[in-house]
């Protein structure tokens, strides 16, 4: 089940593969995303030292959050993958010029996940083509209800 989604990702980038990643999160983090108090929209991966961060999530604390913790909204978060998956990406990721981009926060078996995309920048004249072929489909679908 899908918490928060990363439209932006589709949009600015190719996604050419998926890998799913558990994340370090405090327990004030934990109940604020499951208020879907998240937010994806600037955040990115990085790898730094043979482990992998997630950078710019915004993930707002709760009013009721307890007194005696101080909330980052957009602290570093960790990610948590197996060593073979994190080589893989740091090869991609260094070698081949591909980035890493949080595609979506989602459940599995009851723990908040983040799938995050081996992704390729795309170009302007790309972005264009994409939102032609979106409104093609648009109009289509709407051509096809007015004649039935």
């Amino acid at each position: 089940m899908s918490i928060v989604e990363n439209r932006k990702a589709f949009h600015d980038y190719f996604i050419e593969e998926r890998f799913e990643a558990g994340l370090v999160l405090e327990g004030w983090e934990a109940k604020a995303i499951r208020a879907g108090r998240a937010q994806l929209k600037e955040a990115y991966v990085v790898v730094k030292g043979g482990e992998v961060f997630l950078i710019g999530a915004h993930i707002s604390p709760l009013t009721s959050a307890s007194t005696h913790v101080s909330p980052d909204p957009v602290r570093t978060r960790k990610l948590l993958l197996h060593g073979e998956e994190i080589q893989r990406l740091i090869g991609k990721v260094e070698r081949a010029g591909y980035t890493l981009v949080p595609v979506n926060l989602h459940y599995t078996k009851g723990r908040i996940k983040l799938e995050i995309g081996l992704a390729r920048g795309k170009k302007q004249h790309d972005k264009r083509e994409t939102e032609k072929k979106r409104e093609w489909e648009r109009e289509k679908a709407r051509l096809m209800r007015s004649k039935t």
